[in-house]
C-alpha cells in the first residue's frame, strides 16, 4: 500500500466497533479514498463519515484517525477537504458512555495539529479553507472529556 496507510492491515479492525456494526470495511474505504479516483474516493470517505463520525464517535473512529491525517496531507488524494472535514467532525461528536473512546478520538485529531497548521498553506484553496475551520475547531476545543485532570 505504500507510505500512506502503512500499517492499516495491523489493525484488528474485526474487533473494533463503528456506527453500524463491525469495522471490517474499514481499511477498504482509506484505501479507496488514499487511492481512488474522485467518484470512488468520495464514496468511501461518506461511508468513513458516517461510520466513524456521523453522531458519535467508536473505538473504530480511534484506529482511524492516525490513518485519515495520511490522506489529508497527501497532494495525490482527490478528497482533501472532505478529509479535513470528517477530522472536524470526529473533534464535534462524543460518545459519553465511553468516554475513553471519546477521549482517545478527540486527542487523535487533536495531535495532528502541526499537520492541519501546514494544510492552512496548502496550494488548494478547499484544503485551505477546510484546514483553517479545522484549525479553529481545534483551538476552540473544550470538551469535559479532554480536559487534563
Amino acid at each position: 500500500m505504500g507510505t500512506v496507510l502503512k500499517g492499516v492491515s495491523r489493525v484488528q479492525w474485526h474487533e473494533l466497533q463503528h456506527a453500524y456494526g463491525p469495522a471490517t470495511a474499514v481499511p477498504g474505504a482509506l484505501s479507496r479514498v488514499a487511492w481512488g479516483d474522485a467518484r470512488t474516493s468520495e464514496g468511501a470517505l461518506s461511508d468513513l463519515g458516517l461510520w466513524l463520525a456521523e453522531l458519535a464517535v467508536f473505538d473504530a473512529t480511534v484506529a482511524a484517525v492516525p490513518f485519515l491525517w495520511e490522506p489529508a496531507v497527501s497532494a495525490a488524494v482527490t478528497c482533501r477537504p472532505g478529509v479535513i472535514e470528517v477530522l472536524q467532525a470526529v473533534l464535534e461528536h462524543g460518545n459519553p458512555p465511553r468516554m475513553e473512546v471519546q477521549r482517545g478520538a478527540h486527542r487523535a485529531v487533536l495531535g495532528g495539529r502541526t499537520a492541519a497548521d501546514r494544510l492552512t498553506r496548502d496550494s488548494d484553496p478547499p484544503v485551505r479553507a477546510a484546514a483553517r475551520d479545522l484549525v479553529t475547531a481545534i483551538d476552540n476545543h473544550r470538551c469535559e472529556t479532554c480536559r487534563p485532570g
